[in-house]
């Protein structure tokens, strides 16, 4: 199937790219949030330290800034449905590297699988983010990257319990607790028990991988020209040379390095901040989900009112303004209270309702980064996604100032970044050139 242009599409084929991009978000969701519990997991099946466990979302978001810019150059030579397919075959081939690195509780060839696994995902972010962002009113764009967002968080939510629930027994925290009195043979035989856990579910992952990519390609997802530009946008365009004359862009680029990076703090942090408060990890590993079902809750509330009632901009704006007030809560607000059956320090559930605070910034960054870029649309999509190292970057941060101060303390590194997406909301988005930043 040849180009085609997203407004000439029936609703009926826009209702069923939607259908197939949702699921390619799922996936996305399945494979990142999981991160949530290996983080724990590996910390304690390979003796790590906070540092050395957030290398698992290091090695796996730094492959967005390896593969993002190739990435835009092989969708564009083999096109949407061929480009994802190549981009879950990559994947399968990582979380099949997960077998012999259980075997032999080999912690690098596990950071390997992850970056591998990453360099796929890179490939389907770069495809599926300016397809949807493109496919209706550009007003609705919000709107129908909140409704991914749900298939994503959804998904989030189901994985670190699916995951949790087969690597975890009720008896291994009394283990757990008894690691440091055992004898070292003894503990070891524990260890390769505990990692090998992990071999059933990434085999079914694998293949689950490997037939997605083949039911894509076969899909009726049709091929959208991405880079069209009307008469009045080829002029506008006609001297630009590079896709860093566009300060839009590049600042929307650095504010979703800095909003997935706060986000999956937010959600990758909390089993050990919980784990903190005296909370088992057979207890703390369903807050990740309540995180994410607050970031649902907000995509829920963008669809209803985006834009009917509430510009996706203020959208923007009130979530980036909600972020830092919340953040100041984490740090400074303390007591513990009892909710939902948990006891734990009310810092705790302002971290939960950073999920709510983090809904709908990526939906409202999107749309204006992308904003009348015409045929640099595909380059700067994956500059976009290359601002998805924030994920690798930034809970290395958090990680350090964890185990310098504490894990409370490290949630400061939030604070600073908050503060440049509402600069994003209220100015960054308007600059259209670079002078304007100089006066």
């Amino acid at each position: 199937m040849g180009n085609t242009h997203a407004g000439t599409l029936r609703k009926r084929e826009v209702a069923i790219s939607l259908v197939i991009i949702g699921m390619l978000f799922f996936v996305f969701g399945f494979v990142s949030w999981v991160n949530a519990i290996l983080i724990p997991y590996f910390r304690i099946a390979c003796e790590l330290t906070h540092f050395e466990s957030y290398l698992v979302t290091f090695a796996f978001y730094i492959a967005y800034l390896v593969m993002s810019v190739p990435s835009a150059y092989l969708i564009r030579r083999l096109g949407f449905k061929k480009g994802i397919m190549a981009g879950f075959w990559v994947m399968a081939a990582g979380a099949l590297l997960f077998i012999p690195a259980a075997l032999y509780r080999a912690y690098p060839l596990f950071l390997t699988g992850l970056f591998t696994i990453g360099l796929g995902l890179a490939v389907l972010q770069t495809a599926a983010n300016p397809y949807v962002t493109i496919l209706g009113k550009p007003e609705r764009a919000a709107q129908r990257i909140s409704i991914m967002g749900i298939f994503n968080k959804g998904a989030g939510i189901i994985a670190p319990l699916v995951l949790g629930a087969v690597v975890l027994k009720a008896d291994d925290s009394a283990l757990f607790a008894q690691l440091s009195g055992m004898a070292d043979d003894v503990k070891a035989a524990f260890l390769d028990t505990l990692i090998r856990r992990v071999i059933p579910p990434y085999i079914i992952i694998t293949i689950v991988l490997f037939l997605l990519g083949l039911t894509v390609r076969y899909s009726a997802l049709p091929e959208i020209n991405t880079e069209a530009e009307n008469e009045e946008l080829a002029v506008a365009n006609a001297g630009k040379k590079s896709i860093l004359q566009f300060p839009h862009l590049i600042l929307g680029a650095v504010a979703i390095f800095l909003h997935v990076g706060t986000q999956v703090i937010a959600v990758d942090t909390i089993i050990g901040y919980a784990d903190s408060m005296g909370l088992s990890l057979q207890q703390a590993k369903v807050f990740p989900s309540f995180t994410l079902f607050a970031t649902i809750t907000g995509y829920v509330i963008g669809i209803i009112v985006i834009p009917k009632w509430v510009s996706q901009l203020h959208a923007l704006q009130f979530c980036t303004l909600l972020g830092s007030v919340l953040t100041c809560c984490i740090l400074l607000l303390q007591g513990r209270v009892q909710l939902f059956g948990y006891g734990a320090d009310i810092s705790l559930w302002f971290v939960v309702l950073l999920g709510l605070a983090n809904s709908l910034v990526w939906a409202g960054i999107w749309p204006w980064a992308l904003k009348d870029l015409g045929r640099y649309t595909k380059l700067g999509a994956s500059v976009m996604i290359m601002g998805l190292c924030g994920n690798a970057i930034l809970p290395l941060i958090y990680g350090r100032l964890a185990d310098l101060y504490s894990v409370r303390a490290g949630y400061i590194i939030l604070l600073p970044c908050y503060m440049y997406l509402v600069f994003y909301a209220f100015k960054g988005y308007r600059i259209k050139t670079w002078k304007l930043l100089k006066r």
